[in-house]
């Protein structure tokens, strides 16, 4: 596991991880505003709740239908639920182990707001990169943002298109 990546977070810093789609700029929940400065994204957008598995995920967001979840997750979906979209990527083993260690972390893009998403830690900008508290490097991603679906209606609502197919 990556000490450094897990120290970082309980530092209140921010810290780059791959998912299974990007990778992804993260910190922990209440630190968000890292986040947001770094990108230079609009406060209005929220940021995920990111867990390595759907137990972690149900423990920390009060209120969460883990059978709709799990419907969806583990994958490369963003679910909007309420107010807050939540991920279970399939984490690469490197990164699965730091946020199993910390619970859940707030996660975005690692980019800058509207840039190209991330497939290499080279693509992240270097203003990023160097800001960031760890950075934890698995090779080439596929490149292809999550899906966003938003769950709030009675039907489920593609928002983004991306490496998930759309729901049936």
């Amino acid at each position: 596991m990556s000490e450094a990546a897990v120290a970082a977070l309980r530092a209140g810093r921010a810290v780059i991880l791959p998912t299974d789609t990007v990778y992804g700029l993260c910190a922990l929940p209440g630190h968000e505003d890292v986040l947001y400065q770094l990108k230079g994204r609009d406060r209005s957008k929220p940021v995920a709740l990111l867990a390595a598995d759907v137990d972690a995920l149900v423990a920390a967001v009060p209120g969460l239908d883990a059978s709709v979840i799990e419907r969806y997750l583990p994958g490369p979906y963003t679910l909007v639920v309420g107010e807050v979209g939540v991920r279970v990527p399939d984490l690469p083993p490197e990164a699965a182990e730091v946020v199993r260690a910390v619970g859940v972390v707030a996660a975005t893009s690692a980019n800058v707001s509207g840039g190209p998403d991330p497939r290499r830690v080279e693509d992240v900008p270097e203003e990023i990169r160097e800001a960031c508290g760890a950075i934890v490097d698995v090779g080439e991603l596929p490149g292809i943002p999550s899906t966003v679906i938003d769950l709030t209606g009675e039907e489920p609502r593609v928002l983004r298109e991306g490496a998930g197919p759309p729901p049936e």
